[in-house]
């Protein structure tokens, strides 16, 4: 296991990591705050209604919670992780009646296709494992018509970009390029595909036709 997947998994870093961690990191990376992108979440996943959520890699539930609030009657947000310490602190700060947490690998998800109205990952696909096999999985829990949202580390293809990913790669860290994942969403014959880039992260998402 490499640096950053092993400081993931700290129980230390799942303490600090709601509050903290991600804030400064993710504000200091796109220029963008917590409640920008939970904003931001809301709006391109569509959410409202009774509607099947999939969280992936959703650390201490900082976002998946914040997903429920915007659900009614039977709608449910699935948080999934990897990382015991991160789900412990999910199950305990960040519960609620349109909540749960499951530990699973994003490479082989444990849900039947079609499964989920949207599904999203926010910050963790460059420390994944097989990202794009991670993806395509998300793709195939998602129903027809719903919507996937992603938010992963962004490289330019200059000399100062390819100088980012060989020093973010020391750790372990993953950055990608613009054309990665738009290209796998239209391979995968997703429609409505948007990118946005801010600094060093792009947020990009789709739907299922």
């Amino acid at each position: 296991m490499n640096l950053a997947r092993k400081t993931m998994n700290a129980p230390a870093l799942a303490a600090v990591y709601e509050h903290a961690w991600r804030p400064t990191l993710f504000y200091l990376a796109s220029g963008r705050t917590t409640g920008d992108d939970r904003r931001d979440a809301v709006d391109t996943l569509r959410l409202g209604g009774e509607q099947k959520v999939l969280d992936l890699a959703c650390g201490p539930g900082n976002f998946t919670r914040h997903l429920s609030e915007h659900l009614t009657g039977d709608g449910y947000v699935t948080g999934l992780d990897y990382s015991e310490p991160m789900l412990a602190k999910a199950a305990a700060d960040n519960s609620g009646p349109r909540v749960g947490y499951v530990r699973g690998d994003a490479r082989t998800l444990p849900f039947a296709d079609g499964t989920f109205d949207a599904v999203c990952c926010f910050g963790a696909l460059y420390l994944i494992p097989d990202p794009l096999t991670a993806t395509r999985e998300m793709i195939r829990v998602l129903a027809p018509g719903g919507r996937i949202a992603i938010t992963t580390s962004y490289r330019d293809n200059n000399l100062f970009g390819r100088a980012t990913t060989a020093a973010a790669s020391l750790s372990g860290l993953r950055l990608f390029d613009r054309d990665t994942f738009p290209a796998l969403f239209a391979e995968e014959g997703l429609t409505e595909i948007t990118q946005r880039v801010h600094r060093f992260m792009q947020y990009i998402d789709a739907t299922k036709t």
